[in-house]
């Protein structure tokens, strides 16, 4: 397959940012889906409500929902969790007539792209197949980007492959970070060389500069997407999780990534700066090893929204190492005990869209 560079987002100009840099919204995707939180649907609302309103002291959030009685029940939900909100936070909160099939909006939303030299904005619509078919149906998540892309008035790029915004990560200055397990994964682009997703990586996000992981956490039904376990947080510094008991599944796997990070170069040919985020204890349930991890934080203007899972010692000193690493923005620690159920997390269910 030869990709043809004549129009792509790369030639044109654009780059997909740092997460870290400004927003101007947070985009979701109301989660109404009860296999995704079988016995739990009904408890994931306060945190998810509790992630909105922290977002929305400080940038825009938009929702897509199904119909206006899901705009209704969403409302509904959020005053309950806020009822001394100011009128003018709320109204930072826009609802978008968008039926979805799941939450997980990083996966099938948008891609937003910038480009500095003409003011521009742009959407990549990679293709979506619910992490290798997994979870049918999901055409409604499929064409999501494109009716964001209507609605706000932006060209949409097709590349015309499946790609998930949960299994790349990006430094704002040409690197992109992912990982073997999930990007060569038979389930999603079998028909594809590991060299010619690099070149549709490239094209389609403007970045220069592959660098690869290899296996995600245990649980993680996604295949091992990059933000489970390997953030930057600024251009030139990851955190990545590490488990220091030896005898949990996840020990070997992140070692190995450590190793890995440790001989790894930017764009620029700068040692990666490496910062060891701890892993909370196990979170089992119905016997079930779940993905949890601190790693799935989502970075908004002013804050850093972390999941915490109960676990006092380890809960603590992953928002003590973050709070490290962005001492300009308010770390908050939200409970995604039961959010986690999902196999998600906050940066899971969100997509930034970024300020021109």
């Amino acid at each position: 397959m030869i990709l043809n560079t004549a129009q792509t987002p790369k030639s044109l100009g654009f780059h997909f940012p740092a997460e870290f840099e400004r927003q101007r919204a947070l985009w979701l995707s109301w989660p109404h889906k009860e296999a995704s939180w079988p016995g739990k649907l009904h408890l994931i609302y306060k945190p998810y409500c509790e992630f909105i309103l922290q977002v929305s002291r400080h940038q825009k959030v938009c929702i897509n929902v199904g119909d206006a009685a899901m705009q209704q029940f969403a409302l509904s939900q959020i005053e309950k969790f806020a009822p001394l909100v100011p009128v003018a936070q709320l109204n930072e909160i826009s609802f978008y007539l968008h039926p979805t099939n799941d939450a997980w909006c990083r996966d099938h939303g948008p891609a937003f792209l910038v480009n500095k030299t003409t003011n521009e904005k742009a959407i990549v619509d990679w293709g979506y197949n619910a992490w290798g078919d997994k979870y049918p149906p999901y055409d409604l998540d499929d064409v999501i980007p494109t009716r964001i892309g209507e609605a706000l008035g932006l060209k949409v790029f097709n590349p015309g492959i499946v790609m998930e915004g949960g299994s790349v990560e990006f430094n704002g200055k040409g690197t992109l970070l992912t990982t073997t397990a999930c990007l060569l994964n038979k389930n999603r682009n079998p028909h594809l060389t590991q060299s010619q997703i690099e070149e549709y990586l490239i094209q389609y996000y403007g970045v220069e500069h592959i660098l690869w992981l290899g296996d995600g956490i245990v649980g993680d039904d996604t295949d091992g997407h990059i933000d489970d376990i390997t953030r930057f947080v600024n251009e030139d510094t990851v955190v990545t999780v590490v488990e220091h008991h030896k005898n949990d599944d996840n020990y070997e796997l992140l070692q190995e990534n450590l190793k890995s990070l440790h001989t790894m170069r930017l764009q620029d040919g700068k040692q990666l700066n490496v910062i060891e985020l701890p892993m909370p204890r196990a979170v089992v349930y119905e016997d079930q090893r779940l993905p949890a991890s601190y790693a799935n934080f989502y970075i908004a203007n002013e804050t850093v929204i972390v999941p915490t899972f109960r676990d006092t010692e380890n809960d603590t000193k992953a928002l003590d190492i973050l709070q490290d690493c962005f001492k300009s923005r308010e770390i908050i620690g939200i409970d995604s005990t039961d959010l986690i159920w999902g196999l998600g997390s906050f940066h899971c269910l969100s997509q930034q869209e970024p300020s021109i």
